[in-house]
């Protein structure tokens, strides 16, 4: 059953955080952290990377372990399952500077990464033995989203574990809701992205018939905007495909990819018919291979214009 979490108005002492995954999520996240006024650390392989959540005030961290001795809640918002698997379990990650350590702070673990539902019931399990909470907490909502606070975040985990991160989670953004057990945050998040990813191509499409059918591309968002057709990612991308403004890169084609695979491996699992995941990713593959992976969506719109 869907729950849905209103936000918390507590002023209690804040945590630590720490935060690993500096990327084009996860910069902007920070920065809402540091606005709200938490203390937050942040670790990553790529110094230079850390240096705008440096200067806007987040404590470097020369390692995991300088990190998780430090911090009570630790974020991660890194690119794929195995990244996570890698940062947690690996010979020189979380869970293995907490073993070195008498005492570990860290009491709970927020994902904010999309990666597989069942990898993440096994991570949760894992750190269950050493006293660490796991929340899987993807969010929807992009770059824009993450630099306003108005991303929607989907939670899995003990409901008292998300209420108690409520002060945090709300600063990042404009709803969070409890999906069920740990690995239902995932799920969702799969969902969101089989819907999104099957619009953006859709608009592709759209994008370059009307060109050619003489209609100002341009126009189409501001058209239907308030209609049934209309959506965020057509306000936000539609335009840059009429456009062809390509240049600054707001999410990838990669990520889109990714999640459509998960989609159609737990679709497999579940014996579940999903044709239109099962042929946006091979439209998103073809794509992709034409050295399209690291650029923004919005490029798809060059499949159907020559």
């Amino acid at each position: 059953m869907t729950e849905m979490i209103q936000q918390s108005d507590s002023k209690s002492e804040q945590p630590v955080l720490g935060f690993i995954g500096i990327g084009l999520m996860g910069n902007p996240m920070v920065g809402r952290l540091l606005d709200a006024g938490f203390d937050v650390r942040v670790w990553g392989r790529s110094v230079e990377k850390l240096k705008g959540v440096a200067d806007a005030g987040a404590s470097v961290c020369s390692s995991v372990m300088s990190l998780v001795k430090d911090v009570d809640i630790l974020m991660l918002c890194v690119s794929d399952t195995e990244a996570v698997g890698a940062v947690v379990f690996g010979d020189n990650g979380v869970v293995a500077a907490c073993q070195q350590l008498d005492m570990p702070r860290l009491k709970t673990l927020v994902d904010f990464s999309s990666i597989d539902p069942e990898a993440t019931r096994n991570f949760a399990g894992q750190l269950s033995g050493i006293g660490i909470e796991w929340v899987d907490s993807p969010v929807s909502g992009g770059v824009a989203g993450a630099e306003k606070g108005s991303l929607a975040i989907m939670c899995g985990g003990k409901e008292e574990v998300i209420e108690d991160l409520l002060p945090v989670l709300s600063t990042l953004s404009q709803r969070v809701t409890r999906m069920g057990d740990v690995g239902c945050g995932q799920v969702t998040k799969i969902c969101n992205q089989m819907i999104v990813s099957c619009n953006v191509l859709v608009m592709a499409e759209v994008m370059a018939l009307a060109e050619k059918a003489g209609v100002e591309g341009g126009k189409i968002p501001q058209a239907l905007k308030g209609g049934f057709a209309d959506s965020i990612p057509l306000q936000l991308t539609g335009p840059r495909m009429a456009e062809k403004d390509f240049e600054e890169v707001k999410w990838h084609v990669k990520t889109l990819l990714k999640d459509l695979d998960m989609a159609n491996d737990l679709a497999k699992t579940l014996l579940s018919s999903v044709p239109m995941a099962g042929l946006g990713a091979e439209l998103m593959r073809q794509h992709g291979s034409k050295g399209f992976m690291d650029q923004d969506p919005a490029t798809l719109v060059s499949m159907y214009q020559k």
